[in-house]
């Protein structure tokens, strides 16, 4: 989703910027020409985030769990917005390519390395499905077990997600195990 997301945000923002859609309004200027393209690109990644990346955690309280993407997503922006006013207001660097690298580059890196991990733990945690977190010896054995298997964590984080949500099979197969 990020990707599609990206080439809205970085499209939408440079056809604002060249005058595509009319000359001599704010949204032609860097800043409100990032607002609407980054705004339209939030839109698009909270329905792909919701319904594809994060669907097994989304809520039944679909308000509630927008308002709190919306959050989050507002700082992921004004991260960006404040990486282009920097570089074209106070820094003087006004050209489109300056204007996409402090936003589109700098501004949109951290921007997504915030949004991504507030989405990930807040938004769209696990404590959001009932689940509840991970006795802390559970998640130790699991990293030690990793370290000594020379296995990268990731590979620890997706074994535990995928332990979260056992499906039936998995309950027959363990009690069959068990006996």
């Amino acid at each position: 989703m990020g990707g599609i997301g990206f080439v809205i945000d970085v499209g939408l923002f440079n056809l604002l910027r060249t005058g595509a859609f009319g000359d001599d309004h704010f949204f032609q200027g860097a800043i409100g020409a990032k607002i609407v393209s980054t705004s339209v690109a939030i839109v698009f990644n909270w329905v792909g985030n919701r319904y594809w990346t994060f669907r097994e955690h989304r809520r039944h309280d679909l308000v509630r769990e927008f308002a709190e993407y919306a959050v989050v997503a507002i700082g992921g922006l004004l991260i960006g917005l404040l990486c282009l006013w920097v570089s074209h207001h106070l820094l003087g660097f006004t050209s489109l390519l300056a204007d996409n690298i402090s936003a589109n580059v700098v501004g949109l890196a951290l921007g997504t390395a915030f949004r991504f991990l507030l989405y990930r733990f807040w938004v769209w945690g696990h404590h959001r499905t009932g689940t509840g977190p991970r006795p802390e010896h559970v998640i130790e054995e699991r990293v030690a077990a990793a370290a000594l298997a020379s296995a990268p964590l990731e590979d620890v984080t997706i074994e535990m997600d995928r332990d979260t949500a056992p499906s039936e099979a998995t309950h027959g197969e363990q009690k069959q195990v068990d006996r």
